[in-house]
């Protein structure tokens, strides 16, 4: 129901592959304290809940009060208590000051590329030892291994992956899903 609400509203949804990665990301972690930056309509933060700890919590942030409006309503009808989710509306950039160092078991982010380099380096700081950052779409569509591809997206999202690659801060992999997974363990 989800994804096809996401697409009813023009949003692209995490694919069945990426899902399943945050669903074992999570569970191999014992996740219990979660952020996830782009709610949509709840696709990946109902992969994200399966794979959790029975008394976790997922953050999720989100600029558009609707979308969020809909993923509250398919989390309940997923049987995922209210007391599961903290939904805030908001964009990531003004929401992640407000939460607290080095308490969250991961990270997803699944939002605008524009804003990827800030959103991990707060990631850096939210995340607990051993905890893991994931970026949806780091393969920005087959473009960043081609070096002609010099748009802002896929510029951005090439350097923050440099970035995270060369810091002493991450153990990063690219998984090949979707339209590509970076998972990097914090340090």
């Amino acid at each position: 129901m989800a994804r096809n609400l996401a697409a009813e509203l023009g949003l692209t949804s995490v694919s069945q592959g990426v899902g399943a990665v945050l669903r074992l990301l999570a569970a191999a972690g014992s996740a219990k304290a979660v952020v996830e930056i782009g709610t949509g309509t709840g696709v990946s933060g109902l992969w994200l809940l399966r794979g959790m700890r029975a008394d976790g919590v997922l953050t999720t942030i989100d600029v558009d009060h609707e979308h969020q409006r809909i993923a509250r309503r398919v989390f309940a009808e997923a049987a995922f208590a209210p007391s599961r989710t903290r939904i805030i509306t908001g964009r990531a950039l003004d929401v992640l000051p407000r939460l607290a160092d080095g308490v969250y078991d991961l990270v997803f982010l699944d939002a605008d590329p524009a804003e990827l380099g800030a959103c991990a380096e707060a990631a850096l700081r939210l995340l607990r030892p051993g905890g893991v950052l994931v970026v949806n779409g780091a393969l920005a569509g087959g473009r960043i291994g081609d070096p002609s591809a010099r748009d802002v997206d896929t510029v951005t999202i090439r350097e923050t992956l440099s970035r995270i690659r060369e810091s002493a801060d991450w153990v990063p992999a690219l998984i090949p899903a979707g339209t590509g997974v970076l998972a990097a363990v914090r340090r």
